[in-house]
């Protein structure tokens, strides 16, 4: 019996050690994981100059080697496009009558691009963008705005716009509505916000293709929202709280949850995206609601905010209290300065992607001489 009894004891004996190794070996590697990510996050220009821009080249020449092998995968596909902008190159090339329809599609294909490209800069740094709506857009519909009441029509010319816009003969004072300036920026608002959209892209991919494959990425972003999940019911303080509001109405309501999510001014929206990639929410769900609120819903409120706060009544007593020279001279140093905080964002987020192939590849080295 007492043989028994010490047999009987021995693998719980055996069991207890292996989970207090098992604990130590998660501990251990999260303590790592740790340590690497604070050596990446202390890879910036302002402390490791040499060694930021050292590896942001290095980064930048394997991404574009990344880009032509992919490019070389979809051949096909290149080759279509490229058949198709020769014949436009031909037809943009060849007199005829046809030039002003080629004009015109050139013109609205550019202006268009513009603006969705400015939109994708401002949302896809999970944060970080480039916020063009106070550098390009908000700026525009002002211009717009003035230039409505001062001409007393909106009748000037259509976009893209020349440099200086030219007031049409016959203008009433008075005859300017609201709803006219907001019709005569929806294109440019619109194209904006459906940047913004497809900006919000990356952080849904992410996570879905992490859930997918059952992969642990190491994503500051998607290891936050994996504690905030585990943390859900002791969360105390407002941040956490106000992302689990976030979190729960999108899983909870769906494709009008994202659409309530998308159509307001919302800073923790990424994490939306987020949430419907965890979740394996269908694409057309998730974008489609993400372009119905930011391209239709939100730009509207966004374009009614600055038109209203740069109508006349408004414009003239600010004038009256700041001169239009010092305005525009802190402007330029605004955009000046954040432009050049973005420029250098990309290049410390490449310095420190690249850092971190190299941490992958270290550790998948000490992994196969331990398995040996």
């Amino acid at each position: 019996m007492a043989k028994n009894g010490a047999s009987c004891e021995q693998p719980q004996k055996r069991g207890t050690k292996d989970k207090q190794n098992g604990h130590f070996a998660d501990s251990a590697v999260s303590e790592r994981r740790q340590k690497d990510r604070e050596e990446r996050l202390a890879l910036v220009l302002w402390r490791r100059p040499i060694v930021t821009l050292n590896y942001f080249l290095l980064e930048t020449f394997i991404t574009l080697k990344e880009w032509t092998l992919k490019l070389w995968q979809r051949r096909g596909t290149v080759f279509l496009i490229l058949v198709l902008c020769s014949l436009f190159s031909l037809a943009y090339s060849t007199e005829g009558a046809h030039q002003k329809y080629v004009q015109y599609l050139e013109k609205r294909f550019l202006w268009c691009a513009y603006w969705v490209g400015l939109g994708i800069l401002s949302s896809v740094g999970l944060g970080t963008g480039l916020h063009t709506f106070l550098l390009y857009l908000g700026p525009h519909i002002a211009s717009v705005t003035l230039a409505a009441y001062e001409c007393g029509s909106t009748d000037f010319p259509e976009p893209p716009y020349p440099d200086q816009i030219i007031c049409p003969e016959g203008g009433v004072e008075g005859s300017i509505s609201l709803w006219s300036i907001v019709s005569k920026v929806r294109l440019e608002a619109c194209m904006w916000g459906a940047g913004t959209a497809i900006g919000e892209l990356p952080p849904y991919f992410m996570a879905r293709a992490a859930r997918a494959s059952g992969a642990d990425p190491d994503d500051e972003d998607y290891e936050e929202f994996e504690e905030m999940l585990e943390q859900a019911q002791t969360a105390q303080d407002f941040v956490t709280r106000a992302k689990l509001g976030v979190q729960n109405m999108v899983q909870k309501v769906g494709f009008f949850g994202i659409l309530a999510c998308a159509s307001i001014p919302n800073p923790l929206f990424d994490l939306a995206g987020i949430t419907c990639g965890h979740f394996l929410v269908p694409f057309w769900t998730f974008f489609g609601a993400t372009l119905i609120g930011k391209a239709i819903v939100k730009m509207h409120i966004q374009k009614l905010f600055v038109i209203i706060t740069f109508s006349k009544h408004i414009v003239e007593q600010m004038i009256i209290q700041i001169t239009e020279n010092w305005l525009s001279w802190v402007f330029e140093k605004v955009v000046l300065v954040m432009v050049c905080y973005f420029i250098f964002s990309i290049i410390n987020s490449m310095a420190q992607s690249y850092a971190k192939r190299r941490q992958q590849s270290r550790q998948q080295r000490y992994t196969e001489e331990k398995t040996k």
